[in-house]
């Protein structure tokens, strides 16, 4: 699986989770416009990386840990630089000499690996691919003797934990600029895990091949700081797409691709569709993710379905509408295609699936992917179809493609319009409390999975009545579960009855982890809601809500929030009409 987007909308985070899920085998390219980090996995393991900037190299990270003295690298590059085509790795000419052991070896690839993730967090904006179509031939391992011929392979999930908590740590401290190194202009920092006189770093000079057993070699990978031209990587996507196209063909391509090229306004409203393209052709998927980028729209593109129900996922974790646009190859029945259209509306009917097909195809499955469940079909062009007009087809689709695409909108529920109707209805003849924090806890139960009032004690939150968290959701309201949870230390439940105002977002704290989630179990997102009832000025309730097991739905919290507030006006109008016919 090949894939690419921007980590403005697709965070790295989610991106490394996304690769260690899957058990990918690949290079991860990521590219800002200082330059390009690589992170290198396998199996959804990290074996390597490297930092954009070039002064950061695995000897001097060695130095830096202390373990090993500028002399001891000092020498090994000596002696590197003097083995001409017998030349060893860094770690690998360490390790034989007794300098350091593996385990060293081992702590100084994954600082290597936490430091470049550190500065990729630190980024405004940037792009990210995974390359798995090359092959690697390692011809080092002929220098290794048998006990260096072993696997390290670095968790992935406990480096990106560690690496989060370094970025939380410098950035609360004032200190993230230290992650990178200020010799830079030193003869010695720059020659720290490579020799100077190469023209490009490789991973045999920076010994990080030594570390693990696969047999490929990372060409051409390491090439820190660079500046990346539009022009020039859409004229590498066209030419690999179309070789025997003229050269005039190909350079209409590459004008109209640069001329969207065009990263969206600053001002633009954020994006709220995310369109999510499964294509085996390259050339397509360059061509759309080039359109989405301008207009800004969230865009990661896939050549495989693994992983796709896990983009959807996190896009809707995002509140972002997925658009699954799933284009069919000019050679193929479409019935996988199909199959895959009707599994995904089934599990995610809260989104929008698309089919992608050129004429050859249209013809053929139009009405089945309609009765599918495809909200519709994008005719694209096909270069077997029609070879001769195919250029002059392909800038026309770019021309219209973008604004029909920001165009696909999440389809309203108006049922649950009717229901807020209704539940301000219920409110206007109640006025006891519990009645009250009922209809908040059924209207929630809507767009949620699980819901479940509390009460506001004087230090604690004291659990009552609750749907889908001990039965399912079908039973509806159970009888108070009555476990306790202290109101102390941040927690975002202590937030909402100080503050009085409605949360909704990804959250995991010690409250939610050390009490809530010890007895109805953590949700499958940490996307979660609470919202307050007031009465008074002050929070008398509140209400919790996740999405259980299920898939994030993004919710109308604007009527929660709205029915919340009405709620607290009734139940003071209540008390006050108590107050005023209670007898002197």
């Amino acid at each position: 699986m090949s894939f690419n987007g921007d980590l403005e909308h697709f965070p790295l985070v989610d991106v490394i989770q996304l690769l260690h899920m899957t058990s990918k085998t690949g290079i991860l390219y990521l590219k800002c416009p200082m330059g390009e980090s690589q992170l290198v996995f396998h199996d959804g393991f990290f074996v390597s990386a490297n930092h954009l900037n070039n002064s950061v190299r695995i000897g001097k990270v060695l130095v830096d840990m202390q373990a090993i003295s500028t002399g001891q690298l000092d020498q090994a590059l000596l002696e590197q630089k003097g083995a001409g085509v017998n030349r060893k790795p860094l770690i690998a000419t360490l390790i034989e000499h007794g300098t350091i052991d593996k385990d060293t070896a081992f702590k100084g690839l994954e600082t290597l690996i936490e430091m470049t993730i550190v500065e990729v967090l630190t980024w405004a904006n940037g792009t990210f691919s995974l390359d798995v179509s090359k092959k690697y031939v390692s011809d080092e391992y002929r220098y290794f003797p048998e006990k260096l011929h072993h696997e390290i392979l670095l968790n992935a999930q406990e480096i990106l934990m560690e690496s989060l908590r370094i970025y939380d740590e410098k950035v609360r401290d004032g200190t993230l600029s230290e992650i990178f190194f200020a010799e830079e202009n030193n003869s010695k920092t720059e020659d720290a895990g490579y020799d100077s006189d190469t023209p490009e770093i490789t991973a045999d000079l920076l010994g990080l091949d030594a570390l693990d057993t696969i047999p490929r070699k990372i060409s051409d990978v390491f090439i820190g700081l660079k500046e990346h031209v539009p022009a020039d990587e859409h004229l590498q996507a066209v030419i690999s797409a179309l070789p025997e196209t003229t050269v005039d063909q190909q350079g209409q391509l590459v004008s109209i691709l640069t001329s969207i090229s065009v990263s969206a306004s600053s001002e633009s409203a954020p994006p709220v569709t995310a369109i999510i393209l499964l294509s085996q052709d390259k050339l397509l998927s360059h061509a759309i993710t080039a359109v989405c980028r301008r207009e800004n729209l969230f865009i990661f593109a896939a050549d495989e379905e693994s992983g796709l129900d896990i983009v959807i996922e996190q896009s809707l974790g995002r509140d972002l509408h997925p658009v699954l646009v799933v284009d069919i190859p000019h050679d193929n029945d479409g019935m996988h295609h199909l199959a895959l259209v009707r599994q995904m509306v089934s599990a995610y009917p809260q989104s929008s699936i698309m089919i992608s097909a050129c004429c050859h195809t249209w013809r053929a499955i139009s009405m089945d992917a309609l009765g599918a469940g495809a909200r519709s079909i994008i005719p694209r062009p096909c270069i077997l179809c029609h070879e001769e007009s195919y250029v002059p087809q392909m800038i026309s689709f770019l021309s219209g493609i973008g604004s029909y695409l920001k165009s696909i909108l999440p389809v309203p529920d108006h049922q649950i319009g009717q229901h807020l109707i209704l539940a301000f209805n219920q409110l206007k003849s109640l006025s006891e409390p519990p009645e009250i924090a009922l209809v908040l806890l059924q209207f929630a139960a809507l767009q949620f999975e699980r819901v479940l009032t509390f009460v506001v004690a004087k230090s604690e939150l004291i659990a009552e009545k609750s749907i889908g968290v001990t039965t399912a959701k079908t039973d509806g309201v159970t009888s108070p579960l009555l476990f306790r949870i202290p109101l102390e230390g941040h927690s975002v439940l202590q937030e909402v009855v100080k503050n009085g105002r409605l949360y909704y977002g990804q959250r995991s704290d010690a409250a939610l982890a050390d009490f809530l989630y010890k007895e109805i179990k953590a949700p499958h997102s940490q996307k979660i809601m609470v919202v307050p009832l007031i009465s008074r000025g002050k929070v008398i309730a509140v209400t919790y809500a996740d999405f259980g097991s299920k898939p994030v739905s993004p919710p109308q919290i604007n009527m929660l929030e709205a029915l919340a507030m009405h709620a607290g006006s009734i139940l003071d109008n209540a008390l006050y009409r108590k107050k005023i016919e209670k007898p002197a």
